[in-house]
C-alpha cells in the first residue's frame, strides 16, 4: 500500500512536471522521477532483484557476436577455397606439363605397293578403288599369250633334251660294255662326257620350263595383304612394267599409333603402360599398350652446309621448345563401328596399369594428387618398376 501511494504521487508529480516548459525543466524533472522511484523500492526489494545485465545479455551483443562469428566463418572458408583452389591448380599445371599425353598423335598403317613380276598389257582389272581384297585375292591380270607360248616352247625344248640325254647314255652304257680291242678308253670317256652334258641340258631345260610356268602365273597380280585398294588409277589397256608399283593395298592388319610426347614427359613413359587412344570426332577410346619407343629425330644443326661447315640455327636462350619424341602404340581394342584410316588425329593419354585392381577413381585421384605434389616437391624423376628397353 505504501509503494502504490508513492507511485500515485509520483504520478501526479510527472504530470505537474509535463506542464513545464524549456530543455532544463525537463532534465530536471526526469531526475526527480528517476530520484523517487529509487526512494519508492524498500531496501530488500532492491537486494533481492537481480541486475538485468547478469541475467540476459543485451540484444546489441548477442547481434555482434553473430556478427563476429559470421565474420570468422567466411574469412576461415574464404581461405579453405583459396589453398583448394591452389591445391587444384598445381595438380592440373603438373598433368598438362609433365604427365604423360599428348595431342599430337596418328593414325599409321602398312601400306603395300604392289608391282607386276612381268611385264605386259592389263587386259582384266578386278578391284575397284577403296574396296576390300583378301590376301591372295587376284587384282588385275596380264595379257598371258606371249608366256603362255613361252611356257609351250620351254616344255617342247625339255622333251628334245630328254630324248638326246636318253641317247647319248645308251651310246655310253654299250661303249663300257665293249673291250678294250673294240674301243679304245678315250671314245669311252668321250660318250660318258657327252651323255653327263646332255643330262645337264635336260636340267637346264626343266628349269626353264619351270620359270615359264612361273612367269606365266605371275600375270595374275595378287594382293600380298587383307586391306583395301587406295588411289587406284589403274585401267584396262594400261601397260604394267616389271617391278614398278601401280597399285597400293592398306594392311588392315597392321594399324598403330604414333604419339609425339615431348621429351620433359619421357621420364613418365614406359614400356607396356596403357594408351588410351581418343580420335577426333569419336568420344570412344581406342585401348593400346606401348611397345617402344623412337630412339633417334633428325637434328636439323647436324646437316653440313654449302662449305662444309657445320649449319647452326640461331636460337633464343630464354626460350627453348621441347624436342617431340615418336612413341609406338600397338592397338588392343577398337570401339565397334569407328573406322580406322591413316593419318587420322589422336589425343594419346597413358596410365600406369600394372596394378588394375587398385585402379578405382579414388585411387587414382590420390595417386594423381601425390605424384603431382612429389613433382613439385621433389622435381620430376622416372617412374620406378619402369623398364624403358
Amino acid at each position: 500500500m505504501h509503494g502504490a501511494t508513492q507511485d500515485k504521487v509520483i504520478d501526479q508529480e510527472e504530470l505537474g512536471s509535463a506542464s513545464l516548459s524549456g530543455s532544463t525543466e525537463n532534465k530536471v524533472s526526469v531526475e526527480l522521477r528517476a530520484v523517487a522511484r529509487a526512494k519508492s523500492e524498500p531496501p530488500q526489494s532492491r537486494e533481492q532483484k537481480p541486475s538485468a545485465a547478469f541475467t540476459s545479455p543485451p540484444v546489441e551483443w548477442r547481434t555482434a557476436l553473430a556478427q563476429v562469428l559470421l565474420s570468422l566463418w567466411r574469412k576461415l572458408a574464404t581461405l579453405a577455397i583459396f589453398l583448394v583452389a591452389v591445391l587444384i591448380s598445381l595438380v592440373v599445371w603438373d598433368q598438362y606439363v609433365v604427365a604423360p599425353w599428348t595431342r599430337d598423335g596418328r593414325v599409321r598403317v602398312q601400306v603395300a605397293s604392289v608391282a607386276p613380276r612381268v611385264s605386259g598389257q592389263i587386259t582384266q582389272l578386278r578391284v575397284a578403288d577403296n574396296q576390300f581384297v583378301r590376301k591372295g585375292d587376284v587384282l588385275y591380270q596380264i595379257e598371258p599369250f606371249d608366256f603362255d607360248v613361252t611356257l609351250r616352247l620351254s616344255k617342247a625344248l625339255l622333251e628334245q633334251r630328254e630324248a638326246d640325254s636318253y641317247v647319248k647314255k645308251l651310246q655310253s652304257e654299250r661303249r663300257k660294255q665293249l673291250s678294250e680291242l673294240s674301243t679304245s678308253r678315250e671314245q669311252q670317256q668321250i660318250f660318258e662326257g657327252s651323255s653327263r652334258q646332255a643330262k645337264a641340258a635336260v636340267d637346264a631345260a626343266r628349269e626353264q620350263v619351270a620359270q615359264a610356268d612361273i612367269n606365266l602365273k605371275r600375270t595374275e597380280v595378287r594382293s600380298p595383304a587383307n586391306g583395301y585398294v587406295t588411289n587406284l588409277l589403274l585401267r584396262v589397256g594400261d601397260y604394267a612394267h616389271e617391278g614398278v608399283s601401280n597399285i597400293s593395298i592398306v594392311d588392315t592388319d597392321s594399324f598403330w599409333v604414333d604419339g609425339y610426347f615431348e621429351e620433359t614427359k619421357l621420364a613418365q613413359v614406359c614400356i607396356g603402360d596403357r594408351a588410351d587412344v581418343t580420335l577426333m570426332g569419336y568420344s570412344a577410346p581406342l585401348i593400346g599398350h606401348v611397345t617402344t619407343i623412337t630412339r633417334g629425330v633428325s637434328v636439323s644443326n647436324a646437316a653440313a652446309g654449302a662449305q662444309g661447315l657445320p649449319n647452326v640455327d640461331p636460337v633464343y636462350t630464354w626460350v627453348r621448345l621441347a624436342q617431340r619424341v615418336p612413341v609406338r602404340i600397338a592397338i588392343d581394342r577398337v570401339p565397334l563401328g569407328m573406322p580406322l584410316v591413316s593419318g587420322m588425329t589422336a589425343t594419346v593419354t597413358l596410365r600406369d596399369d600394372s596394378r588394375p585392381e587398385e585402379k578405382t577413381w579414388l585411387y587414382r585421384a590420390k595417386a594423381a594428387v601425390g605424384t603431382s605434389l612429389s613433382h613439385i616437391i621433389n622435381g620430376v624423376s622416372q617412374r620406378p618398376r619402369c623398364v624403358t628397353s
